[in-house]
C-alpha cells in the first residue's frame, strides 16, 4: 500500500497540492479555508523570469559552467557557493544577502543567476528577477498610475528573495534612487534577502546615495565580492 501511495505522489510535480495549486487548511472552530500552495510562488516567479527573457529550467548560467581563471574569480565562485549552502541558517539574519560588484565581464551576472536558479529549482525558494534598467524605466513611465506603481513596487519589495541585476546601469536620476530606496529600505527593514550585481563598487554605490548604498553594504557585508581591473574581464581574455 505504501509503495502504491509513493508512486502516486511521484506522479505529481507538487505532492502537497497534487498540482491543483491550492490546499485546504483546517481551522479550529471554523470552516476549512482554501489557500494558495507555496508551489504557486515558484511558478509565478518563473513566469517573471521568462517574461524577462530567461528560462530558469534551461539556464546556461550554472556554478559548474562558471570559468575560474585567477584567485578573484575562484573567490567569487566560492563565495556564491558558500552563500547558497549557508542560506537556510542566515536567511532571517541582518547579513542575509550577497553582492557581486565591479569589473564589467567578470561573471557577476552569471553567478547571480546561478544562485537564483539553484534556489528556484533545487531549494524551491521563490526568487524574483529584477533587471534594473528595464524595471526602473517601466516603473517611471507609469508613476502617475498609483495602482500600477504600488503593485510593481510591492512585487520587488516583498519577494522571498530578490535578484537585482546590473544595479544603477545607465544614467542615474533622482527618481531612480528614490525608487531603489523604497525597494531596498523595505527589504532592509523586513530582513528580506537580496542578490545584487552591479558594475559599481561599494564606495561608488555610497556616492550615488548613501542611504541605499549603506543598506546594501550592511545586508551583504559577509558575502561581498568586489572585482576590479580590466584583466578580470573575460571578454577581453585570449583563449
Amino acid at each position: 500500500m505504501k509503495n502504491e501511495q509513493n508512486s502516486r505522489k511521484n506522479l505529481y510535480k507538487c505532492p502537497v497540492c497534487k498540482d491543483t495549486g491550492f490546499i485546504i487548511k483546517e481551522v479550529e472552530g471554523s470552516q476549512p479555508i482554501m489557500q494558495r500552495c507555496k508551489c504557486q510562488e515558484i511558478e509565478i516567479a518563473k513566469k517573471i523570469w521568462i517574461k524577462a527573457g530567461i528560462n530558469p529550467e534551461q539556464a546556461k548560467q550554472t556554478f559548474s559552467s562558471y570559468k575560474i581563471y585567477n584567485d578573484i574569480t575562484k573567490y567569487a565562485k566560492d563565495t556564491a557557493i558558500k552563500y547558497y549552502k549557508d542560506f537556510e541558517n542566515i536567511k532571517k539574519d541582518r547579513h542575509n544577502s550577497i553582492a557581486f560588484l565591479g569589473q564589467v565581464g567578470s561573471g557577476k551576472t552569471h553567478l547571480s543567476l546561478a544562485l537564483a536558479v539553484n534556489f528556484l529549482e533545487k531549494k524551491r525558494i521563490s526568487v524574483v528577477y529584477m533587471p534594473y534598467r528595464d524595471v526602473i524605466t517601466s516603473i517611471k513611465q507609469n508613476m502617475l498610475d498609483k495602482e500600477y506603481y504600488a503593485k510593481q513596487l510591492s512585487k520587488y519589495q516583498t519577494a522571498k528573495v530578490l535578484l537585482i541585476d546590473d544595479l544603477y546601469k545607465g544614467k542615474i536620476t533622482e527618481s531612480d534612487i528614490n525608487i531603489m530606496f523604497e525597494i531596498v529600505n523595505y527589504r532592509y527593514l523586513n530582513y528580506l534577502p537580496i542578490i545584487v550585481s552591479s558594475e559599481f563598487t561599494i564606495e561608488r554605490l555610497l556616492n550615488f546615495d548613501e542611504a541605499v548604498g549603506s543598506r546594501i553594504y550592511e545586508m551583504c557585508k559577509k558575502y561581498i565580492v568586489q572585482i576590479e581591473g580590466k584583466e578580470n574581464n573575460y571578454r577581453l581574455r585570449e583563449e
